[in-house]
């Protein structure tokens, strides 16, 4: 206790003490007492500041006077010592205390005082070289903390005075050195960059650094920092080009690195890299780079750097100068518009579809006439001075903050009359099931119609549990089901109806195990012989026995070694009997003829599978629950494509399964990025090994594949397939265009193609180099996906994630200002990836996500309509309207039949709640029509929670409002070269059909007053992880614009957040933590936005789906497939049925605990996020490696935002982003 006192006591002392010797110095400034005694004063406050911290601290603490003392008697004093002393307790207290305590000393008006004393020491001849040391020091550290420091050190003339005494002195090297520290410090200040310039700062800095030397290191290192902050002024680099200095940095830069063998002056070495970065960014610097051999000197001394890790930083920013200094490349095309053209019915009057229209044939749309950035500013002497608007919070001014404009307003838009036209699209309101016979009580089983078929699958993401040999689940049923009057022993065939409950266990096999069971199983598989080889050469689109469509005259393919065909199937697959254990844990599902060709199997130890199909000769039942492949076949006839295609793609001949194995979010190499750009370079410094040989190309139309057996051959000509032209490079890497979106110039980055010709044990690198958004999940973890027809042969039918070394980065091809929206100087963004093919000769698909075709779409639908039971589900498939090239959009009804055909059951049947869902607006966003699928197999399965959900709803579903974008290969419009999401505000008939239709159905919806509860669009992000969704708020709205007040005063129902809240409690890829219920200006237009502001759908929601993965939850860290997002779509059924127990609880039997726990749902706060397209925080974890997309003169911006942390799109760059 004693102790505890004395230490008190002592601490109380020292308190005193500091605080009474302030109060005599306050007293002696007041009474302008003589010199000495302020001497006295000052030297004990130093003593007792350098000696302690504590001291420190409590002069610098908040409310304390001493800050002002020392700084009135600074003012008022005319002793030097005094102020050597005060100067020096300032420089101990800032130098202690980091970044707080001199803004501490700032905001005490410091900056002011300490310049103004700076003037006076300056009139004394000789300065007094001790205080200008101090007074130097001090305000290099107090500078950079006060926003307008430039200006104020402008006004009092402090900036000729630093550099005056730096021309005088340049030997003092004491006095020299914190000179250059402030004079780094004036030059942040663009103005006063260029003022410096003008009195010769560039040439001085010349004088200081030179060759390799040991002394001065310090000095040299300063004075390199003060000239890369010199430089950034344009009219500084013009001088420092004119006078030869981009040569004599690249002499030294080159001397250091030779003589630095220890590596101990990286920081000098990189000073010289930020002064040329900083001298490049004019159009002359980047010019006398390239004439002063830059490029291969600064290529040939990053190699060198590699090895050592810690010099990485001089070969990132070496890498950044070249990439920049890298002549800008015309992208080898004739135009940048679309391959394909479609003539419209009506051309719009305004916008960029417009434009391209009306741009004159003879002008050249790939590159500007000046491409690199002309210097024609005059930038910094016109520069503002508000460079504290530089740090102001981000303000987002995309958020809408018009009250009135954010209430929703329901506008009837068209007459009654004219919204009589949908009636007929709406049977479920007048037809009285008087010609049914409707059963009261027990629904029947599943019957299907015709062939034997597989099962209507809930997708679970393999949450179902094995039980037994049996085959039978442990919340399934095993049926039989019906059979078709030809089939003989058939009926012999179990079917399985899935009537698992929401809630099932994982089986908790192990990746090992899987793939255990699967090479047991298709250990006889790789049995294949010539005869499917042979038998695969024969299907074309006219062997289907029907007649072909006229514009279907060629084959499929034709000189491939495994080629497609149809052959009936009457053997049965022995070795593909168990083959479901792997697809859908514990289920048995049948390929069928992906290997019934007439091959002859190996007797399979497995004899009681055998012998349950041994006789068996109806069809094999598909794997793919819903595919069917000579209906696909059928279907794509009578599918319309610009192109007018005859090929179909294999993968989508045959179908795909999710693979039985998890595939975990890739993990990015160290390095990969600036690897891949020194190959770039390495084109430019070593020409003679660049191929340059076109191999692909669709706008020749007389182009012939070249025949060499050693290069790779490209297919694109089929429908959903994306791939404009393809160059090779090198033996084994290849360019590859990708084709804009028709009636546009842009939208590049959905693509799918075929490759052939390939080898083993090859690694092909390939680099998609017309990309344009300015981030990518590829630089996070996401792989393209790879489908092989040899594999599929083997059954293995499977989308696979491949590729190594991937990555995405600015290059150096440049974007004209048309594609780029009317900014000059952009560039194209690679996506690049390696990849080892595992066959010979194989036929191998890449596609940017899992493709999901038009026609695929038609043939779900088609097997949903044949399979379902008409007596247990009302299922109605129509056709909304036309789409501009004559396909037809598919408008699908789906509820519970009537119990029977009385009053009371028919009023029931009738006035349930709409429920209105829509999807693939946006084409290259294929994960939409895979959640899609899972949400139609869901409603139409015999769960029997679909079962209370289709009593408890109408489903109004447009599974794809942009049909002809799918077939085309588009990535974002449709053929009107229009984004769809952006037309819902005021959509053309004759343009936009399907969108002006869909908007149709809802406002009749709204005219006879039967309003749907929820309206959700099924989207796909790009540059997001797991699925989240958007929503309408206003008070979350005005919330985001700082509007307190405002806030406090809007009353809105809360229930729009339910159903996400719901969903992230029971979908595990959903996030509520992602979603966002704020309204953007620039969304105004978008389906979400005006179904809750026109239509007044307050639950209206845009749902995004990864296209990537999850970094949360049960899928975290592995990549999406489409097991998880049909998952999706079934659980966002789930959601919907509790929605619907929670907003009318009272008509449900629940027990109260289930009751409480939803209730506690809703209640459950749930942090706001702002609008995803502006966010500027980080979304992703930061790389070992510095991720920069920068290779642009006029990037400043972006370089620097690009080493701090990948920035947000600009606002032309956000017209391309996938959100909506």
């Amino acid at each position: 206790m004693s102790k505890l006192k004395v230490v008190s006591e002592k601490s109380l002392t020292n308190n005193s003490r500091i605080v009474g010797l302030l109060a005599q110095l306050e007293k002696i400034n007041n009474e302008s007492a003589e010199s000495d005694a302020a001497r006295y004063v000052t030297s004990k406050i130093l003593h007792l500041v350098q000696s302690q911290e504590k001291t420190r601290r409590e002069m610098t603490a908040k409310g304390s006077t001493g800050m002002e003392v020392l700084l009135s008697t600074l003012e008022n004093t005319k002793d030097l010592q005094t102020t050597l002393n005060i100067l020096s307790i300032l420089v101990e207290l800032v130098s202690a205390g980091g970044g707080r305590r001199a803004s501490f000393l700032v905001t005490k008006g410091g900056s002011q005082i300490l310049l103004q004393l700076l003037m006076n020491a300056s009139k004394e001849c000789p300065p007094n070289e001790e205080l200008m040391v101090q007074i130097h020091s001090i305000l290099a550290k107090i500078g950079p903390k006060d926003k307008k420091f430039g200006v104020k050190a402008r006004i009092n003339g402090a900036l000729n005075i630093t550099l005056n005494l730096i021309k005088q002195y340049l030997q003092n090297h004491r006095l020299v050195l914190p000179c250059l520290q402030l004079l780094r410090v004036y030059s942040a200040n663009s103005v006063n960059s260029v003022s410096l310039g003008k009195n010769g700062v560039v040439e001085l800095m010349f004088k200081i650094i030179g060759p390799f030397s040991k002394k001065n290191s310090g000095l040299m290192k300063v004075a390199l920092d003060t000239l890369a902050a010199l430089l950034k002024s344009k009219t500084n680099a013009r001088r420092a080009v004119d006078r030869g200095y981009v040569q004599v940095l690249l002499t030294i830069y080159v001397d250091w690195h030779r003589h630095d063998n220890r590596h101990r002056n990286m920081l000098i070495r990189k000073g010289i890299l930020q002064s040329l970065k900083s001298v490049t960014n004019i159009k002359l610097g980047r010019k006398a780079f390239i004439d002063a051999n830059g490029m291969k000197i600064l290529y040939h001394t990053s190699q060198e750097c590699l090895a050592v890790r810690t010099l990485d930083p001089l070969v990132n920013t070496s890498s950044l100068i070249m990439r920049k200094c890298f002549p800008k490349n015309r992208l080898p095309l004739p135009t940048i518009k679309s391959s394909f053209h479609f003539q419209l019915p009506v051309i719009p009057v305004a916008g960029p579809v417009a434009q391209l229209y009306s741009l004159p044939p003879e002008v050249d749309d790939v590159v500007d006439e000046s491409d690199d950035n002309d210097d024609t500013d005059l930038e910094a002497e016109n520069e503002t001075e508000n460079e504290d608007d530089l740090d102001q919070n981000f303000k987002n001014d995309d958020i809408e903050t018009d009250i009135n404009k954010l209430k929703p307003q329901q506008e009837p838009g068209r007459t009654i009359e004219e919204l009589k036209m949908y009636e007929h699209l709406f049977p479920e309101l007048v037809d009285d099931f008087q010609d049914y016979d409707l059963i009261s009580k027990e629904p029947k089983p599943l019957a299907f119609e015709g062939k034997v078929r597989g099962p209507i699958v809930v997708p679970t993401a393999g949450e179902e549990e094995a039980a037994g040999n049996s085959g039978s689940l442990r919340k399934g049923v095993v049926m039989k089901a019906n059979v078709s009057p030809k089939g003989d022993e058939g009926d012999k065939k179990p079917t399985f109806m899935d009537l698992e409950g929401e809630d099932i266990k994982d089986n908790g096999r192990t990746l090992q195990q899987q793939l255990g069971d699967q090479n047991r199983t298709f250990s006889s598989a790789h049995g294949l012989n010539n005869d499917i080889v042979k038998a695969l050469d024969r299907i074309t689109l006219q062997n289907v026995p029907s007649q072909t469509a006229p514009g279907f005259t060629a084959g499929m393919k034709k000189d491939y070694s495994l080629p497609l065909t149809v052959v009936a199937c009457t053997k049965a697959c022995p070795h593909m009997a168990t083959c479901g254990n792997l697809l859908f844990e514990g289920r048995t599902v049948q390929l069928g003829k992906l290997c019934c060709t007439g091959v002859e199997t190996e007797d399979d130890e497995d004899t009681e599978s055998t012998s349950s199909v041994e006789q068996a000769s109806v069809e094999v039942a598909e794997g793919p629950t819903l595919h069917d492949s000579d209906l696909y076949i059928e279907i794509v006839k009578n599918t319309k494509s610009v192109a007018e295609y005859s090929e179909v793609a294999y993968p989508d001949y045959f179908g795909h399964v999710p693979p039985p194995f998890k595939e975990p979010i890739l993990e990015r190499p160290y390095g990969v990025q600036r690897t891949k750009i020194a190959q770039d370079i390495e084109r430019l410094i070593h020409q003679s090994d660049i191929i340059d040989r076109v191999i692909y190309d669709l706008d020749d139309p007389n182009y012939t594949i070249p025949e060499e057996g050693d290069i790779l051959k490209f297919n694109s000509k089929f429908e959903s397939g994306n791939l404009r032209k393809v160059i090779q490079i090198r033996k084994n890497e290849y360019d590859l265009i990708l084709n804009s979106d028709i009636n546009s110039n842009h939208y590049h980055q959905w693509f799918y193609f075929e490759v052939s010709g390939m080898r083993p044990g090859v690694a092909y690198r390939f680099n998609i180099i017309n990309c344009e958004k300015s981030n990518s999940q590829f630089n996070y973890g996401m792989q393209p996906l790879m489908y092989s027809v040899q594999e599929a042969l083997n059954a293995r039918p499977w989308w696979t994630r491949v590729g190594t070394d991937i990555c995405y980065y600015k290059n150096h091809f440049s974007r004209s200002s048309v594609a780029a929206g009317g900014q000059k100087g952009k560039s194209y963004y690679t996506i690049t990836f390696t990849v080892n093919f595992p066959h010979k000769d194989d036929v191998c698909y890449f596609a940017y996500h899992y493709p999901y075709t038009y026609s695929t779409l038609q043939m779900h639908l088609q097997k949903l309509e044949s399979g379902h039971n008409p007596q247990q589900i009302y299922f109605r498939k129509a056709v909304l309207c036309e789409t501009l090239s004559g396909n037809s959009c598919p408008l699908v009804t789906i509820t519970a039949m009537p119990e029977s055909n009385y009053y009371e059951h028919i009023c029931q049947f009738r006035n349930r709640p709409y429920v209105f869902l829509s999807a693939r607006v946006h084409p290259g966003e294929t994960n939409a029509s895979w959640v899609m699928k899972g949400t139609l197999e869901y409603l139409m399965s015999n769960n029997p929670t679909a079962q209370s959900l289709r009593e408890c709803y109408i489903f109004k579903i447009v599974p794809m409002l942009n049909p002809d974008g799918v077939i085309n290969g588009n990535h974002r419009c449709s053929l009107s070269g229009e984004d769809l999401n952006r037309q819902w505000q005021s959509p053309n008939p004759d343009l936009h059909p399907t969108i002006y239709h869909a908007k149709g159905l809802l406002q009749y919806l709204a005219a006879v007053k039967r309003l749907p509860l929820v309206y959700c669009d099924y989207h796909g992000h790009s540059r997001k992880k797991n699925v989240f969704m958007y929503g309408c708020s206003i008070k979350e709205t005005v919330w985001h614009t700082s509007d307190s007040a405002a806030s406090c005063d809007v009353v809105e129902d809360m229930g729009y957040r339910t159903l996400p809240k719901i969903l992230s409690h029971i979908a595990p890829a959903f996030c509520m933590s992602s979603c966002s219920f704020v309204v953007e200006k620039s969304k105004e237009s978008t389906a979400r936005v005006v179904v809750w502001r026109e239509i007044g759908v307050q639950r209206s929601y845009t749902m995004e789906s990864t296209l990537c993965g999850c970094d949360q939850g049960k899928y975290k860290g592995l990549q999406i497939g489409t097991r998880e997002l049909e998952e999706m779509g079934a659980k966002f059924c789930v959601g919907l049925l509790r929605l619907k127990r929670l907003t009318s609880p009272l008509e449900y039997s629940m027990s109260s605990s289930l009751l409480d726990f939803e209730n506690d749902l809703i209640e459950s706060s749930c942090k706001v996020t702002s609008p995803t397209t502006y966010v500027l925080d980080e979304d992703e974890p930061r790389f070992l490696e510095e991720v920069d997309y920068s290779a642009e003169s006029n990037d400043e911006l972006d370089i620097e935002l690009a080493e701090n942390a990948d920035y947000e799109p600009s606002t032309q760059e956000e017209v391309l982003s996938d959100s909506e």
